[in-house]
């Protein structure tokens, strides 16, 4: 069975987003370099983030989000995002009146149905789970294997935190990548059990 790792562009003050869901520059080292990252012809990052970021994504097979990520990228218009196989929404609400019943988005209620639920679409792919509250509350629950953060040179002041509302310690291993690409330190940390 596939790791489940939480991911996600940081500041270096603990920060997803602003209060308004603004990333502010916290996505300018996808931009900033010169070797292509997909095929949009937008996301353009240094060689050492390629090298890091590139195989990781491709072993990827589900992303768990919550509802308001969801809501907020208007569902990546059906389409998962980044080549990734499915994408699993935590909500206590239906699906969007009118959405592609046969889209590869999977509707739960609660983090427990949500990682059983990737787990199983994922089979031995990854299963990356979005950073913020929902991240927070799966690694609260025990269920993280792995910690990455894309740690860009920002302080935001305040905003969504990274880890969501996780109010107890979790010790995390030593970590085991540390990559510096142009304007961000990509960063993986061992979940400690």
């Amino acid at each position: 069975m596939g790791r489940l790792v939480m991911n996600a562009s940081v500041s270096v003050d603990g920060f997803i987003a602003a209060e308004n869901d603004d990333p502010g520059p916290l996505f300018e080292w996808l931009v900033s370099g010169d070797v292509p990252l997909d095929d949009s012809g937008v996301l353009n990052v240094s060689q050492a983030s390629y090298d890091h970021i590139r195989p990781y994504w491709d072993e990827i097979g589900v992303t768990i989000v919550g509802r308001h990520v969801f809501d907020i990228t208007d569902g990546w218009d059906g389409k998962p995002p980044s080549g990734i196989d499915h994408v699993v929404v935590v909500t206590h609400r239906p699906a969007p009146e009118g959405w592609d019943s046969n889209a590869a988005f999977h509707f739960v209620d609660g983090i427990e149905a949500a990682v059983a639920t990737a787990k199983e679409l994922a089979g031995d792919r990854t299963v990356e789970v979005a950073a913020g509250d929902v991240g927070g509350q799966v690694l609260a629950a025990g269920l993280v294997d792995e910690v990455r953060m894309d740690v860009a040179p920002v302080v935001l002041g305040s905003g969504k935190r990274y880890f969501g509302s996780v109010d107890s310690h979790h010790l995390l291993e030593d970590p085991d990548v540390v990559v510096r690409g142009n304007r961000v330190l990509h960063l993986r940390y061992q979940v400690r059990r």
